[in-house]
């Protein structure tokens, strides 16, 4: 189970994120990711994301 994810940041730039969060849902695996540099975050369940790019 990886607690880091490369991925560019929409906000700014960063290559990096990290899990904050991760927990056991009726709809899969619920995991929220956090930038290392701003405060961007978005929500992924079961590889389907929040993210915005």
């Amino acid at each position: 189970m990886s607690l880091s994810l490369e991925r560019t940041c929409p906000e700014c730039g960063t290559e990096e994120f990290y899990k904050a969060a991760s927990m056991q849902i009726h709809l899969g695996t619920k995991k929220k990711w956090h930038c290392t540099e701003c405060e961007y975050g978005f929500v992924a369940i079961n590889g389907i994301d929040t993210a915005s790019a």
